[in-house]
């Protein structure tokens, strides 16, 4: 008698319970291999942040193939309603094409996992420890910190990342009053400021940086209770609070923590009874010594919607504005991401291009060389200048800024104070020759215009005057560290 694998096709002779066992076996193989595969494909789908949060803690559960029905598991009962809400079909689907047996994904806790309400209602678990990340359970709140029960009976918080850390991020000078005061948030003396308010557009690290001051704070405070959240799902949980009648509970586990993380609190504008809620919380965890710390991608005088008294709570402690990364931000960060990568080696222009071209936000720009490598290493290609113009074109062309020659030529007469007519004139004078010298060189780096065509904007020159204008100042470049900081601080211009 011969027995088919389900998944794998293979013939297997059947030899009673011990072959049973080996099928079983394999099944599962199959089954963690099948959502290795559809979980890969959810991560580039949904993005890191979402992936980390609600589809990583996902474990396989059985397999009935008389109904087809696969489990999948959650650590708690929120999670579980969430990804059920807003993910079934998306699994479903996904296992369907994985493995056409599958005819039926439930979503679910696992029913041998301790829950929440079982723990005492000191914060303690079984032993008399208060939990790490842990206030008393109860209500809403007790969804709220999105943590699950280890086999020691402790929780842990997993709305962290565990790789945004201050030690992964690189700092240089449009964020280092950030970082600073981050660090300093999360160290074991009480800070001078507080709360903390980082203000960033998006893609310029102010969410890393809340997850870092969860970290860093959670390892000078081993049982402190920290909460992470989006101010979004803030409000969800606000508004299902109010319909259970759990308010009581949901006041009292969000003011039990010792530090509190709002990622993104412009969503919060217009919602008067939230806001409320959130002023009050504020207050209660100041008068206590907590930490607060809030992130947006806008000032808190630029957040409409907002009532005066939460504003000045949320402008009261240290405002720090991180700055979109200039090129030297950009090529460090660059060459940090570069270990992961290595024995792959990426050529230095690379680097360059990439850093110069790949500007509005640093997310983008992990984003375009994490493309690029997995390009290179899937075909077998070395990571060239060519290969990066090729295959990342869609990043290019978002990020590249249409600069024109004649915007080059006027911030340069600007910059070196002579006359904008000394661009197309014939004067030989060093003070003229070299500022249209380094015009024609930006203007050859910066645009896309061949040699003959730069040559017909600075009066009709010919292409071999633009390519020796062109190489000199690459030289000079080198050379001279005046020079370089002149054309640095040209392309800082033009490029902002």
């Amino acid at each position: 008698m011969i027995r088919m694998g389900p998944h794998t096709g293979r013939s297997e002779p059947a030899r009673g319970h011990a072959d049973e066992g080996h099928v079983e076996d394999q099944e599962a193989i199959d089954l963690a291999a099948d959502w290795s595969d559809i979980s890969q494909g959810l991560r580039k789908d949904l993005g890191h942040q979402l992936y980390s949060q609600w589809i990583r803690p996902i474990q396989l559960g059985s397999f009935c193939k008389e109904s087809g029905t696969l489990h999948l598991f959650l650590p708690t009962e929120f999670s579980a309603n969430w990804v059920q809400d807003r993910f079934h079909d998306r699994l479903s689907l996904a296992w369907k094409i994985a493995r056409g047996e599958v005819r039926n994904v439930k979503i679910g806790v696992h029913p041998g996992r301790r829950k929440l309400a079982d723990l005492d209602l000191r914060g303690e678990d079984g032993f008399g420890h208060r939990a790490a990340n842990d206030g008393p359970p109860g209500g809403a709140l007790a969804k709220l910190a999105m943590e699950s029960i280890g086999d020691d009976g402790f929780t842990s918080s997993v709305g962290l990342d565990p790789s945004l850390t201050f030690a992964a991020f690189v700092a240089g000078t449009t964020n280092v009053l950030a970082k600073n005061a981050a660090e300093r948030m999360a160290k074991a003396e009480k800070p001078q400021f507080s709360p903390l308010y980082l203000k960033a557009a998006t893609g310029h690290g102010k969410t890393h940086l809340l997850h870092a001051i969860g970290h860093a704070y959670l390892q000078a405070h081993p049982r402190a209770r920290i909460f992470y959240c989006s101010a979004e799902r803030f409000m969800v949980e606000f508004v299902s609070a109010l319909k259970s009648n759990a308010m009581i509970e949901f006041k009292a586990r969000l003011r039990g923590f010792d530090l509190l993380l709002v990622d993104d609190i412009q969503f919060i504008i217009g919602k008067a009874s939230a806001q409320e809620e959130l002023l009050y919380t504020i207050d209660a965890l100041l008068a206590e010594g907590k930490r607060l710390v809030f992130a947006a991608d806008r000032a808190p005088q630029a957040l409409d919607g907002v009532e005066p008294r939460l504003l000045s709570r949320l402008s009261m402690g240290l405002v720090a504005d991180i700055q979109p990364a200039d090129i030297e931000l950009r090529r460090a960060i660059l060459q940090s991401k570069l270990t992961r990568f290595a024995p792959l080696e990426v050529p230095a222009d690379v680097i360059e291009f990439l850093a110069r071209t790949i500007n509005r936000n640093v997310r983008e720009l992990v984003g375009g060389l994490n493309k690029l490598i997995a390009y290179a290493q899937l075909t077998g290609q070395e990571v060239s200048l060519q290969l990066a113009e090729e295959q990342l074109t869609d990043i290019l062309s978002a990020n590249r800024r249409r600069i024109t020659i004649d915007e080059i030529q006027r911030t340069v007469c600007q910059f070196y104070r002579i006359d904008r007519a000394e661009m197309s004139s014939k004067r030989r004078a060093r003070a003229v020759v070299r500022p249209r010298q380094v015009a024609m060189y930006l203007a050859k780096v910066l645009t896309p215009r061949s040699y003959p065509e730069i040559g017909r904007k600075f009066g009709g020159r010919d292409h071999s005057t633009v390519i020796h204008a062109v190489r000199l100042i690459e030289d000079l470049r080198k050379r001279d560290a005046d020079m370089d900081g002149d054309v640095r601080s040209l392309l800082r211009q033009l490029e902002n």
